[in-house]
């Protein structure tokens, strides 16, 4: 039965898409000239340069949840460079010490980026913490989006 349900299955004429189903994407070909070109079906979030942290939080989670599955769940660079790849501003960033101040590894590590007066703010600790953690917060006053001691991202 299965083997003629599929059999018909093969000999149906695909569906024509519907334009207005199909996703699209605005790329800058030209500086001041935008084409729109179709966005694969598979594609993930992206960031939303003129959007609000809240347009960018899918990205950010995103990003978050591939680098925790990934080799080095805790450490801050790993996050820091995915999030440069994914298009986030480097220069907006903070992140925490992977270490303690007696070179333990750190309960649980914070980084972050600064979007215009909000942030968006990631968190992952060590196992039994749970999983990690993206939210946008409002940005603290000094420009900042972390309290406390943040390590250089110098390289």
């Amino acid at each position: 039965m299965l083997g003629g349900a599929l059999a018909v299955a093969g000999c149906a004429e695909p569906a024509e898409p519907n334009p207005s189903e199909v996703p699209t994407r605005i790329e800058a070909a030209t500086p001041g000239i935008e084409t729109a070109s179709p966005a694969p079906e598979s594609a993930g979030p992206v960031l939303v340069p003129d959007g609000s942290a809240d347009d960018n939080l899918p990205l950010f989670s995103s990003v978050v949840a591939s680098v925790w599955s990934g080799p080095e769940p805790y450490a801050g660079r790993a996050y820091i460079d995915a999030l440069s790849v994914a298009g986030f501003d480097r220069g907006a960033m903070q992140v925490t010490e992977d270490e303690s101040t007696v070179g333990n590894p750190a309960e649980s590590i914070q980084f972050s980026v600064r979007w215009d007066e909000e942030c968006l703010v990631g968190q992952v600790g060590q196992p039994g913490w749970g999983e990690p953690v993206a939210v946008v917060v409002p940005g603290i006053l000094d420009g900042g989006c972390l309290v406390g001691n943040t390590r250089p991202i110098d390289w």
